[in-house]
């Protein structure tokens, strides 16, 4: 069963070796409406820690020339907010250790001046002035001003399993770990982007929240995630449903395994489960992503000795980011990382009777967060990839 709350998973795990050479962060995403017109708006707000053992009075930003000639790498608190669509944007506020108020076990929560993440809130504020953005590259953002204060109901969580377990964990046995303690969150209250008020409904957010950590990023990096769910057989919404996909070449001490994803669907209740480290469901996945002129394209097929899930998404990359992260090391090694919140598609649902795959559901799929990226050293074709 995927859909287990575990809040000792989403606790901070900056310990031991990772205090020094490890990242971890909580991910949120939302829609919001125009305080005026109604109209959709995405937004994202992530609370992003790194090295905090390499603490200075002042962030140490790895992008910075002088940090790298000196050998220095990152450590900050970065609260990392911004928007979907054609005013696209990620903004990049940084914080030095001293100035962070954290609570690492479970509730976690993470505080520096009127920023605050935790299990049930969310406050803060970015502001950046184009004068900065272009004064700073090393802060890897844009210019614009977010403020929001939102409060978080998680419904459905993504438990991952062993994968992510306490013992795997304290082994640092993966590179990257992932846990959805909000695959489906409703989110409440209000943000102002740009001076232009915005409010947060639960029934209208199509939240979700996430966190991953370790000591490295992964190539590729999927994700696919959403909880605005229409059955096309009955015309209705889909209340108590949502849809998460994402992984790509995980390591294991360091040993890269075959390109891998962890696919799960939440169907009114009834999970359907592709997570490949559970090897009793033989779980077989194939997965593509393509960039056009004008849209990114993710496919992707899962099976499993039950059931399958055929998942395809669009998203518009004029409404898309390039978004910006750097690893504990201090290298950018992911310079084309395809961010959305837009996307669209449907998500096919098959159940197995008497040995044959039979359509259960098709689902139309909105408000569809979406990524996609490689290292530009891989070596490999991006179009197709397969594992058994």
């Amino acid at each position: 069963m995927f859909n287990h709350s575990d809040l000792s998973r989403n606790a901070c795990m900056l310990h031991g070796p990772l205090r020094h050479h490890g990242y971890d962060w909580w991910w949120h995403s939302f829609t919001a409406q125009d305080a005026e017109t109604g109209e959709d708006k995405a937004f994202f707000i992530e609370f992003f820690l790194c090295n905090p053992a390499l603490a200075e009075d002042e962030p140490v930003l790895g992008q910075l020339p002088a940090n790298q000639a000196a050998g220095k790498r990152p450590s900050y608190l970065m609260v990392k907010a911004g928007t979907w669509g054609e005013d696209a944007c990620q903004l990049h506020r940084f914080f030095a250790w001293k100035d962070v108020e954290l609570h690492g076990e479970a509730p976690y929560r993470v505080a520096a001046a009127d920023c605050l993440a935790c299990e049930k809130a969310l406050k803060g504020s970015v502001r950046i002035t184009p004068e900065e953005a272009a004064a700073h590259p090393e802060w890897m953002c844009g210019a614009g001003e977010l403020r929001w204060d939102l409060t978080l109901d998680k419904q459905i969580a993504f438990n991952v399993g062993y994968g992510a377990s306490k013992l795997l964990r304290d082994a640092e046995a993966f590179a990257m770990y992932w846990h959805a303690e909000g695959m489906k969150t409703a989110y409440s209250g209000e943000l102002s982007w740009n001076g232009r008020r915005y409010t947060v409904s639960p029934e209208k957010s199509f939240g979700y929240a996430d966190k991953n950590w370790g000591r490295d990023f992964t190539s590729p990096w999927v994700w696919l995630a959403s909880s605005c769910l229409t059955s096309k057989k009955t015309g209705k919404r889909l209340d108590r449903s949502a849809f998460d996909i994402g992984g790509g070449r995980p390591k294991v001490y360091f040993v890269p395994l075959d390109r891998r994803l962890l696919g799960v669907c939440c169907y009114e209740g009834k999970e359907y489960d592709f997570n490949f480290s559970h090897l009793w469901l033989n779980v077989r996945t194939e997965f593509s992503f393509e960039e056009g002129e004008e849209l990114v394209h993710w496919k992707v097929r899962q099976e499993n000795l039950h059931a399958a899930m055929e998942t395809e998404i669009w998203c518009r990359k004029r409404e898309m980011l390039l978004v910006n992260y750097e690893a504990p090391d201090g290298s950018k090694k992911h310079k084309r990382l395809w961010n959305g919140g837009n996307g669209w598609g449907t998500v096919r649902l098959y159940d197995r009777q008497k040995g044959s795959l039979v359509l259960t559901d098709e689902l139309e799929a909105t408000h569809v967060g979406c990524e996609y990226g490689e290292y530009e050293s891989e070596d490999v074709e991006p179009a197709k990839h397969q594992n058994a």
